[in-house]
């Protein structure tokens, strides 16, 4: 198309990427028409999405998701790809009974996606679209739906919370089926969601108060229409997605694998260079910044992202999709704020269909549930050697900030663990920058894709990352681990019985949550991170708040303190 190529000579992006961008923009149009369907005919909305046409006709437009693989990329066989997994993973849930139907789906989908996996690589076009994007967003939906199915036959009582929530007790009509799979504002990059949240959209149920919730504190909409007005919040994320992508395109002609492989990237000194990495992979992430941040505004805009009223404050929240937090990344301080905040919907996948599902029924997830994780989350992203880098020196880091976390923070905080010390300041600063530092020399394979390329790189900045990461472990494989212990304990001494048991409260609850934080992110074995800490000031300020008012009140202990700390994270452990 010429125009497209004409943007792409003026503006450096590649003719894939300005048509992928289009698209996303096409979608809210789209997704404003959608919107406007009569809610008492969903089956409208389905016919909308797969036929780009509220009405059953025989002559009706072509559909919104073909126009985009077929009318913008030229992808016929990505319609074929498609059709396999989906029509696949529907026969299975369908036909095949027994705890090994989710298993069999699976392996289905996730060989299927390999073989698109491969076919790229060889092909070995970066800056081309191909189907791949579209089917790893289609098979973290099809294995969830495989597993909700599978739940939706088990007895209630044999179900954990979400998993009730989420279970289909019965198979949805091919018409629903269709219209979850090929859900146009995110058939590219996503994000992911489940079938119950596109039920519960595409019946209005989700837009329904809670019981004994006051109706004026209902959300505003238009006419009959149950989905409340979307318009403003997803128009700010068009605007800061498009900020993104502009930002993305500027930064990456300054910073980008080109030029850290080219011989002109050793002209400077090590500093220099580790920022230049630094600021490849920042640039980097605003490419993903912009893309999730317009398909998630279409989402919005559909009325799908809706979660609810905020009972504090009033305010209608569209975070349901929400698929990144770019703040949290770019400040966080510790491995497991970073990782959290980024590509949030498929770290949920892999906790809620893999790690948590391999675990036997009664039994704590262990290190078998923590492989299986680790190696489906590799072979979902494809085989590139660049990501298996990223992935085992990210796993190593996990381990070795939350031994630094356990046995260096202390020494930061007061005795009795409340309060930080005046040195506090500086701990966080150095966190932040190794944090930082330390995921751009992770995160260059990842970017780089080939072995030769990331050593390159790599060896360039001395290893930094990796012989700091080796050094730490080694460190606290000798007797400094001891050590360090022992000179805790003795800070321990120095309190008073109430600043005792207060620290013994905060070691429990740090206990609890060590079990519910190794979950893994992005498949990485974890680290604790601030939210536990977040719930524990919480309570500690109540109490304090309680003595204040003369009330004879302890800080909680054993199963009170166990209920105390579920309460505020709003979740068993």
């Amino acid at each position: 198309m010429p125009a497209f190529q004409y943007a792409a000579s003026i503006s450096g992006a590649s003719v894939d990427e300005l048509k992928l961008i289009f698209s996303f923009l096409l979608s809210y149009p789209l997704a404003g028409l959608l919107k406007r369907i009569p809610d008492a005919q969903p089956y409208q909305k389905n016919l909308f999405i797969i036929s780009h046409n509220p009405l059953p006709r025989a002559d009706v437009a072509v559909s919104v998701s073909l126009f985009y693989l077929v009318g913008l990329f030229d992808i016929w066989s990505g319609i074929r790809t498609l059709f396999i997994s989906s029509a696949g993973a529907y026969a299975i849930a369908k036909y095949v009974d027994g705890p090994f139907m989710p298993w069999i789906g699976f392996v289905f989908l996730m060989g299927h996606m390999s073989i698109g996996h491969i076919y790229r690589q060889f092909a070995n076009a970066p800056d081309k679209v191909d189907i791949t994007g579209a089917q790893m967003v289609l098979v973290m939906k099809l294995t969830a739906f495989c597993w909700n199915v599978y739940d939706g036959r088990l007895k209630q009582e044999d179900l954990a919370d979400f998993q009730k929530e989420r279970a289909l007790s019965q198979l949805p009509s091919l018409l629903d089926y269709t219209g979850y799979v090929l859900f146009f504002p995110s058939l590219f990059a996503g994000p992911s969601f489940d079938f119950v949240d596109y039920r519960l959209w595409i019946e209005t149920t989700m837009f329904k108060l809670p019981p004994g919730a006051d109706p004026k504190t209902a959300p505003r909409t238009r006419g009959q229409r149950k989905i409340p007005r979307s318009g403003t919040p997803a128009t700010f994320k068009a605007i800061v997605g498009l900020v993104w992508i502009f930002l993305f395109l500027k930064f990456s002609a300054w910073y980008n694998t080109a030029f850290v492989l080219s011989d002109d990237y050793m002209r400077y000194g090590i500093l220099r260079r580790i920022w230049i990495l630094q600021m490849l992979g920042f640039a980097t992430r605003m490419k993903y910044y912009g893309v999730w941040y317009l398909t998630e505004g279409a989402c919005i805009l559909s009325g799908l992202g809706y979660k609810g009223v905020d009972p504090k404050t009033g305010r209608v929240q569209w975070n349901r999709l929400e698929n990144v937090n770019p703040w949290g990344i770019e400040t966080a301080q510790n491995s497991r704020a970073y990782l959290e905040s980024w590509n949030k919907n498929t770290n949920n996948w892999l906790r809620n269909y893999m790690y948590l599902r391999v675990t036997p029924k009664g039994k704590k997830p262990g290190f078998r549930a923590s492989l299986a994780t680790f190696v489906t989350s590799a072979l979902w992203h494809g085989f590139y050697p660049g990501y298996y880098l990223t992935f085992v020196l990210a796993a190593f880091l996990q381990t070795v900030a939350k031994n630094f976390r356990r046995h260096i923070r202390p020494f930061f905080l007061t005795p009795d663990g409340q309060r930080p010390t005046k040195y506090k300041v500086y701990y966080d600063a150095l966190s932040y920058i190794v944090t930082q530092t330390a995921f751009s020399f992770t995160t260059a394979p990842f970017v780089l894709l080939s072995l030769r390329d990331s050593l390159l790189v790599w060896s360039r900045v001395y290893l930094y990352a990796a012989l700091g990461t080796a050094a730490s472990m080694a460190f606290f494989a000798s007797s400094a681990k001891p050590w360090l212990v022992k000179k805790l304990n003795a800070r321990k001494k120095s309190v008073t019985v109430r600043e005792q048991q207060q620290h013994e409260f905060e070691k429990q609850a740090f206990d609890l949550h060590d079990s519910k934080s190794e979950q893994p992110l992005m498949g990485l074995p974890s680290d604790p991170g601030k939210e536990l800490d977040n719930a524990v000031e919480e309570i500690r300020e109540e109490v304090e708040a309680m003595r204040k008012r003369g009330l004879s009140v302890s800080m909680p202990t054993g199963q009170d303190m166990k209920i105390a700390v579920e309460n505020k994270l709003g979740r068993k452990l």
